[in-house]
């Protein structure tokens, strides 16, 4: 629900210093673009700045004018700052969702990086709802990942090499914290 999403992103923002940068990772879908509603909606009370990163893995026909839409909506949430990053995906050994997720993750990490230079911490939103978390764990146990896959995908996790950290939270029936999990291609929700 709307609720848990905000609660999440209440959660998230606690203890962030006034003057931060809280991003949402924004794919177009229904799910991060929830979650960019519930930043817009609790980062004023925590005197935290909230903008919003669509990355645009060009996968797609139609993507960059999915990632236009997605921008045009975070803007009209106001959020501010809003990028829109276009990026290139090889397929790598592990597959294109494996690419793409690791190329989101870099694209994520350099634009909060460059967008956070003015403010005292920068932290990025994405979420996972809990079918992308089993999505997960069962496309790990099918490459014979072995028990750790288990845990699914960490809460937290270092972004980029400054530290910074991304929560990433699993919550259930849709109610993101954020991106689109499982390296969906940009527009589609997990």
């Amino acid at each position: 629900s709307q609720a848990e999403c905000r609660r999440g992103v209440r959660a998230a923002l606690a203890g962030l210093p006034a003057g931060s940068l809280a991003l949402a990772a924004v794919s177009g879908g229904a799910d991060s673009l929830a979650l960019a509603a519930a930043l817009a909606a609790e980062a004023p009370s925590h005197e935290v700045t909230a903008g919003a990163i669509i990355v645009d893995h060009q996968l797609q026909e139609e993507s960059a004018d999915v990632a236009l839409l997605a921008a045009q909506h975070c803007a009209d949430l106001g959020l501010g700052p809003v990028a829109v990053v276009p990026t290139l995906v090889t397929a790598s050994g592990e597959g294109l969702e494996a690419a793409a997720r690791e190329v989101r993750y870099a694209a994520l990490a350099e634009t909060a990086a460059a967008m956070g230079e003015d403010h005292p911490a920068q932290l990025v939103l994405l979420g996972h709802t809990r079918d992308d978390q089993a999505e997960q764990v069962l496309l790990g146990l099918a490459r014979g990942s072995g028990p750790r896959v288990l845990a699914g995908m960490a809460t937290t996790r270092p972004l980029g090499e400054g530290g910074d950290r991304a929560p990433l939270g699993e919550h259930g029936g849709g109610a993101p914290l954020g991106e689109d999990g499982g390296g969906a291609p940009l527009g589609e929700d997990g």
